[in-house]
């Protein structure tokens, strides 16, 4: 897990959003591939193992389904520029190194991609049941089959977003309450938080 990241990380615990801190074990060349991140509020800890960050909890969904490629993925995102954070949730994390290829200088986090793809330089794994990050941090979050329907994954990307940035789906149309749209065609959807 990139170092840089655990600025960016809160405790996945129902109580007021806090930060984790660090105790790694092993860096190596900014990446984190052991240690723990613990909870200053409800003193929990998460241990980093092989660079991938577990935080528990079931993710409900499966990283299953080829997905609309890397193309289509980064221009639906609609990044412009290097910087910040790129989430992508299941299995569109198998084309990770597509996406960040497209995307020069943004940091790639994957979470609950599917079982082969580990940590390695120039991405994130992270595993849970919601997404251990930061309200209005990242710059845009990609949710794969499965997730991209699933009303509560689709409120933690709406959460974790930049307001005004976008949310990509793979699925039915979001519920308006969550997502204003912005446009959906084969399964694929594409909006902005409702704020």
């Amino acid at each position: 897990m990139y170092i840089e990241l655990t600025d960016h990380l809160r405790c996945p615990s129902d109580h007021e959003e806090s930060y984790l801190v660090l105790l790694p074990d092993r860096v190596e060349d900014r990446s984190v591939r052991a240690g723990q991140l613990g909870c200053p509020v409800c003193g929990r800890t998460f241990a980093l193992v092989d660079g991938v960050l577990d935080v528990g909890g079931e993710p409900g969904q499966s990283a299953t389904g080829p997905g609309p490629g890397a193309d289509a993925l980064t221009a639906l995102a609609g990044l412009s520029g290097p910087g910040g954070y790129l989430v992508v949730v299941g299995a569109p994390g198998r084309d990770w190194r597509e996406v960040a290829e497209r995307n020069p200088g943004v940091g790639i986090v994957l979470v609950n991609p599917p079982a082969e793809v580990g940590d390695e330089p120039g991405v994130s794994v992270l595993r849970g049941g919601l997404l251990p990050l930061k309200s209005r941090t990242m710059r845009g979050v990609i949710l794969g089959e499965g997730f991209g329907g699933d009303r509560g994954w689709i409120g933690e990307a709406a959460r974790v977003v930049l307001p005004g940035l976008r949310i990509v789906g793979q699925g039915p149309d979001p519920d308006p309450g969550q997502v204003d749209l912005m446009a959906s065609a084969g399964g694929v959807w594409v909006g902005t938080p409702r704020r």
